[in-house]
């Protein structure tokens, strides 16, 4: 909008000289002044680094100019000074701009900041408690399978899969640890992520390639695929395969990750507390998740902005 304007307005100011016309209403400079000089800020304070030059650039000059509309005809000493004073305010709005642009960007590393404390935090309740935890039940299944005298098969065959389930998990959480102690994976971690799942389910990962992601929405893409994926472990049981599609279109990330499993288990009937901290946490920052049944399965689609 701010480039647009700044190019309406320089092919205004352009066509009184070239047609000779002389004299223009005070008032209606004013206006398109201020308008300029709003759009110039705020151009300067949200758009990224490159296109918020060449759109300041464009509406500040027009700014600086659109006087000329009027004093044009005067001697050159007023025009460019008539000029140089009114490209003050452009100066001025870009000024602001780029101040209110450092206040965001400071308030933007405060907040990750206060993140990677709480993910620290985390990460060492996880490591004291839940690992500790874990790594006890894996023992004492690993003991049950040494007593004396032989177990029956299915005994046996289920300790097996409770130790392997347990080695599973402790690497899951030394991952998760690791992982929080970090910045965080991302999108590229999603393949180790959907070959370590589940040998019982084929996890199907679709990237579109090409991707440059900001690395707290990499970040936050990578949450909601293990979200996704823990409640497909945790609700669906008779699920054979998971989809994973990630694309970006029109400057959002959109996340589709689909089962065919059913997706609530039958004990709760519901999907969990997860998906509604996963929500808030898109929403706080413009995005938006659904979830609910399809088809056979259950499908949860987010949009981030990238």
């Amino acid at each position: 909008m701010a480039g647009g304007a700044g190019v309406v307005s320089l092919g205004v100011t352009l066509a009184y000289p070239l047609t000779g016309r002389a004299g223009v209403g005070a008032g209606a400079l004013v206006a398109e002044a201020a308008v300029l000089v709003v759009l110039t800020a705020v151009t300067v304070r949200r758009s990224p680094a490159r296109q918020a030059a060449v759109s300041a650039l464009l509406s500040g000059s027009a700014v600086a100019l659109v006087l000329l509309r009027a004093v044009w005809q005067g001697p050159p000493q007023l025009v460019v000074g008539a000029c140089a004073a009114w490209a003050l305010g452009a100066v001025a709005a870009t000024g602001v701009g780029l101040y209110l642009r450092r206040l965001d960007d400071d308030r933007r590393r405060a907040i990750e900041e206060a993140t990677r404390a709480q993910r620290l935090g985390l990460a060492r309740d996880l490591h004291d408690f839940v690992a500790h935890d874990v790594n006890g039940m894996l023992v004492q299944a690993q003991a049950a399978q040494v007593v004396a005298g032989e177990l029956p098969e299915p005994v046996a065959d289920a300790l097996r899969r409770i130790e392997d389930a347990g080695q599973r998990a402790l690497a899951s959480l030394d991952r998760t640890v690791h992982a929080l102690g970090e910045r965080g994976p991302g999108i590229e971690g999603l393949a180790r992520l959907a070959d370590a799942f589940s040998p019982d389910v084929r996890v199907e990962l679709a990237v579109a390639p090409g991707l440059d992601l900001r690395q707290e929405v990499s970040s936050v893409a990578y949450r909601v695929v293990t979200e996704a994926l823990t409640n497909v472990r945790r609700h669906a049981p008779r699920a054979t395969m998971v989809v994973v599609e990630i694309g970006e279109e029109g400057g959002v990330l959109r996340v589709r990750v689909e089962d065919d499993g059913g997706g609530s288990s039958p004990s709760t009937r519901i999907g969990g507390f997860g998906l509604s901290g996963l929500g808030a946490l898109l929403e706080a920052r413009g995005g938006s998740l659904t979830a609910g049944p399809h088809g056979r399965g259950w499908r949860l689609v987010t949009e981030i902005p990238a």
